[in-house]
């Protein structure tokens, strides 16, 4: 090396340096590269990605690769520096070719080609995946003697390869993976994912509709008005029974006796045979799980009961379907009406109102953990039926109670902190 020209020795340190900014900037790109995207692209035929993919696979034989060449070639740098300054400056150029060598690889080789590469990991580490491959088939004698040698010192502190996994995302981390994918995915198309990793939260009790608010149809009742409710109707299911929801007959589809309603030939008997057995939902059932129970059931609606057999209300598929989508039915027209803004930028929230369905619509941060509903709410928070009208803090919201009903609360008028309460 001695005997070789400056010249020759200038280019050669140039090599290296560049070669040291290819190890460490392939280092950092690959490490940076976003797994789902490299795991899609991979599987959609990509080569460069399934080079990376297959290198990031075994971490520790691609470290000790790119290891061992950035640091051969720094050495080898080093090296040649030492001789270049002896040359030009004597025994005093060792420490110049050590001070500037260093500011050299530092800006140049580490500093500019790794942030680079976190900056645009794919266009770093897939190129860099080409070379790195058939290299690693090359050294790889040498690299496995490296990862031996590196595996056994750390078994020496307890730390085992095997035991080194990558974990899977849990719901809160994949609720951030969506959000931050916010300039890939429409915002209604993230609130959708959103809600579908929340469904697991929600039982068929914050969806449901209360008992007493069930619309149906009583045999007892005169035929004119068991008429009057199918033609009336908003909704297309509906329960039927004998005197009391207790004495329930089944559930009933509007379209299948739509036919003789229309030609008004439909009587009791044509009734009765359209009318399909009751289907019975346990309370306390995950929407998760009462969405599969509906889709292998080729089931819509079904009567939740506790316990004791007693129906607790009603549920149907449109009702968990919303909770992914939001109101979208023609049914769900009625329910507009349980929520209504005033002027003043107060909200009238019936009773009824699920307290699932104002976190969601609203944005509020009401508890869901005891009570379903508003009315449910307000006497959990009170402890005893209110006589008249009273004002109640819950969180950052104040309800006003406007009416109460057959010891029920129909209407309350709810603010926020610090609006307008007049």
């Amino acid at each position: 090396m001695t005997e070789l020209p400056l010249a020759s020795l200038f280019i050669l340190l140039a090599i290296l340096i560049v070669l040291s900014a290819f190890f460490s900037s392939s280092e950092t790109g690959l490490v940076a590269l976003n797994r789902y995207r490299l795991r899609h692209q991979a599987q959609s035929g990509h080569r460069g990605a399934r080079l990376a993919q297959n290198l990031l696979a075994q971490p520790d034989r691609m470290f000790g690769l790119i290891l061992l060449g950035n640091n051969l070639v720094n050495i080898l740098a080093a090296s040649i520096a030492t001789v270049i300054a002896l040359r030009l400056l004597g025994e005093a150029g060792i420490w110049v070719s050590t001070l500037l060598l260093t500011v050299v690889i530092l800006i140049f080789a580490e500093l500019a080609p790794k942030t680079l590469a976190a900056l645009n990991p794919q266009r770093i580490a897939y190129p860099a995946s080409y070379v790195l491959t058939p290299l690693l088939k090359l050294f790889y004698p040498l690299v496995w003697l490296i990862n031996v040698m590196a595996n056994t010192l750390l078994r020496l502190f307890g730390i085992r390869k095997q035991s080194i996994q990558a974990e899977a995302l849990n719901r809160d981390e994949l609720r951030t993976l969506v959000k931050e994918g916010g300039r890939h995915i429409s915002l209604d198309h993230q609130q959708m994912l959103i809600n579908i990793l929340d469904l697991e939260h929600g039982t068929v009790d914050d969806v449901m509709v209360p008992r007493q608010d069930i619309v149906g149809v009583d045999l007892e009742d005169d035929w004119e008005d068991i008429l009057q409710t199918l033609t009336q109707s908003i909704y297309t299911r509906m329960p039927v029974w004998r005197g009391s929801l207790e004495n329930i007959v089944g559930l009933l589809h509007i379209r299948t006796v739509l036919t003789k309603l229309a030609q008004n030939r439909l009587d009791a008997d044509a009734l009765l045979k359209a009318v399909r057995r009751p289907y019975f939902i346990p309370e306390g059932t995950p929407l998760t799980q009462q969405l599969l129970e509906f889709q292998g059931r080729e089931r819509r609606m079904g009567l939740v009961v506790d316990e004791y057999g007693d129906i607790q209300g009603l549920v149907t598929l449109d009702d968990i379907l919303e909770e992914i989508v939001g109101e979208y039915t023609t049914e769900g027209t009625g329910r507009q009406r349980l929520l209504r803004k005033q002027e003043s930028g107060c909200w009238i929230v019936d009773g009824s109102t699920t307290v699932r369905m104002l976190n969601r619509r609203l944005s509020w941060d009401l508890p869901t953990a005891g009570a379903k509903t508003v009315n449910g709410l307000i006497l959990e928070q009170l402890e005893s039926l209110p006589d008249g009208r009273t004002s109640l803090r819950i969180g950052d919201l104040i309800f006003t109670i406007v009416d109460i009903t057959d010891n029920r609360i129909r209407k309350v008028k709810v603010w926020e902190t610090g609006a307008d309460e007049e």
